[in-house]
């Protein structure tokens, strides 16, 4: 067999054109070849290194090593000349006998740099306060950064490797983005709801390669229910501007109060306190028990210049006839039996240059009324068991549920006191009197008691129009307690008209009388919307329920559109 020769020439272009650098030393260590691309990274292109010690050239060279052990070395990461190189280091015979070693060595600084730059982008995904979301070609889950994890409450394991046609399928999505971008071939955006409840706008970016093909799809996730939220909040702050809303804050005992209306009766209410606010005239409050006198006196108080002056409220009705008097008028020491050693300064006393409020002012007996009588006719103050009097500068809200000119026609009630005290006179009338009050004060409280309790709830639109439509004999203070006994004591975020008090319920039948079918359906809703608030999914609450998923789709979507379409009575 002829054995082919292949010219020196050959072997050394061969030698040249080798992507890696390549150095050959004898057995003493001395170069005797050395390629083109190993003189590129040394940076000796221009020089000739032939023949001279290889750690002349790399001080760090471990190829004498390897020529004293004849072991090789295979893949070691070093510095050569600044840069990360990986090499490989081998001895080099000839028949047998030790004639050299031969080093390769591969410049891998750029692809430590893509390396390194792959990481920072991995992080800067992975913290992103936007939703990132990948699938590739095929639609299948291939990354899912944290913000996604907290906006939609999936793990990512329960996503990646699944293919977007089944997660839509399993309820995770009502439509996937991912696979309109693969097949319209461009960026899309959608409103999409995760998991039944909650609303997000996505943007899948197709990423194409250079044949024009999609690689994969990108999608941002940004969760707008908050959004939303202050949307609807917003568009109902307009709708109550439109409708003649009024809400005043003002601030009583360094707690916080509202009044709020919408009604002409208490619009006018609200002018007359600003009006007569600012002078000491003595004010007579009306009107039913819970329609607000207190709130109303709080008001008339903080608008006067008697704001930052003592304002002491007095039941009449509460306080026993024998303990009253000396509770109004204080007493000297020693003033009867019983009596402390020292006196007692009395609550109008107390209140001077302020404001007292006399509540239940009907119930007041009649050996009183003739000294709150003198009080106002001569402005001082005397106390039980003393003979002095002192000058008193206070002013005088009195308000009662009571209508005192029957009382008064029964010898209850003093006719001289009365038209004192009437200087201004103020009827607070009831909600059933002002029904255009009802839907912004249940707003106000239903938002108040959320936010103090940390809750998240709603009126479903019917359990408000029956609301609305309830007579409300306890005025304000009985919605006002209503409101936080729902929010508190419901346990599904939506309130329905069957977790109303029976008695407002029962009253209201007329009105929307319920056959068993409906009344059947709205015990399914109630546990139904219990599951969703429980699960990150209609998968896992469809599961619980023991019902197919398809059919709490379809069951939701019914119940959604019935809540769009107004009630016809």
């Amino acid at each position: 067999m002829k054995q082919t020769i292949i010219d020196p020439h050959i072997w050394e272009s061969i030698f040249s054109s080798i992507h890696n650098a390549v150095i050959v030393v004898d057995q003493d260590g001395k170069i005797l070849l050395i390629n083109s691309s190993a003189k590129k990274l040394l940076q000796i292109e221009n020089e000739h290194w032939e023949g001279k010690d290889i750690r002349d050239l790399i001080p760090t060279t471990q190829l004498p090593h390897v020529l004293e052990s004849e072991t090789s070395s295979i893949g070691v990461k070093m510095t050569i000349a600044g840069r990360q190189c990986l090499v490989n280091r081998t001895p080099l015979y000839r028949n047998g006998e030790l004639i050299g070693a031969i080093g390769v060595l591969q410049d891998i600084s750029q692809m430590e740099h893509y390396h390194s730059l792959f990481k920072q982008m991995e992080t800067i995904i992975e913290f992103s306060t936007d939703g990132i979301y990948v699938v590739d070609q095929n639609g299948i889950t291939i990354m899912v950064n944290s913000a996604y994890e907290t906006i939609t409450g999936f793990r990512r394991e329960e996503l990646i490797g699944k293919h977007m046609y089944d997660l839509v399928k399993k309820g995770y999505f009502d439509q996937s983005v991912s696979l309109l971008v693969l097949q319209q071939k461009k960026r899309i955006s959608i409103l999409q709801k995760i998991g039944g409840k909650k609303d997000v706008i996505v943007t899948g970016n197709p990423v194409f390669n250079e044949q024009g093909d999609i690689e994969m799809v990108v999608t941002s996730v940004r969760d707008i229910s908050q959004l939303i939220q202050m949307k609807a909040e917003l568009e109902k702050a307009k709708s109550f501007s439109k409708m003649n809303h009024h809400r005043y804050t003002f601030s009583v005992d360094g707690s916080n109060e509202q009044i709020v209306f919408r009604s002409s009766a208490m619009k006018q209410i609200f002018d007359k306190v600003q009006q007569i606010a600012p002078y000491p005239t003595t004010v007579l409050l009306t009107g039913p028990s819970g329609v607000g006198k207190e709130v109303i006196a709080n008001l008339i108080h903080h608008l006067s210049p008697r704001k930052d002056k003592p304002f002491i409220k007095v039941n009449c009705g509460a306080i026993p006839e024998a303990l009253l008097e000396s509770e109004l008028f204080g007493y000297e020491k020693g003033a009867f039996t019983g009596a402390r050693q020292d006196g007692k300064i009395g609550l109008l006393e107390l209140a001077d240059k302020g404001t007292i409020m006399l509540d239940e002012i009907g119930e007041m007996p009649l050996s009183l009324q003739v000294k709150l009588l003198r009080v106002l006719q001569e402005k001082q103050v005397q106390r039980i068991g003393s003979h002095k009097t002192k000058k008193l500068d206070v002013r005088i809200i009195a308000a009662t549920n009571r209508n005192l000119k029957e009382l008064i026609s029964q010898g209850k009630f003093r006719e001289d006191l009365y038209y004192r005290l009437q200087v201004i006179e103020m009827y607070i009338p009831p909600l059933a009197e002002r029904p255009e009050d009802i839907e912004p004060l249940l707003d106000h409280y239903f938002s108040f008691y959320c936010k103090l309790y940390r809750i998240d709830k709603h009126l479903s639109p019917k359990t408000k129009e029956i609301l609305q439509r309830y007579h409300w004999p306890g005025n304000v203070r009985e919605l006002k307690n209503l409101v936080e006994n729902m929010v508190v004591s419901v346990p599904s975020q939506l309130i329905e008209p069957h977790d109303l008090p029976l008695h407002i319920y029962d009253q209201t039948a007329a009105t929307f009388p319920l056959t068993l079918k409906e009344r059947v359906e709205q015990f399914e809703r109630r546990l139904i919307y219990e599951a969703i608030e429980k699960h990150s999914s209609l998968r896992k609450a469809a599961q619980q329920l023991g019902i197919d998923h398809s059919t709490l789709v379809k069951k939701l979507k019914k119940w959604k559109q019935a809540e769009k379409t107004p009630r016809r009575h």
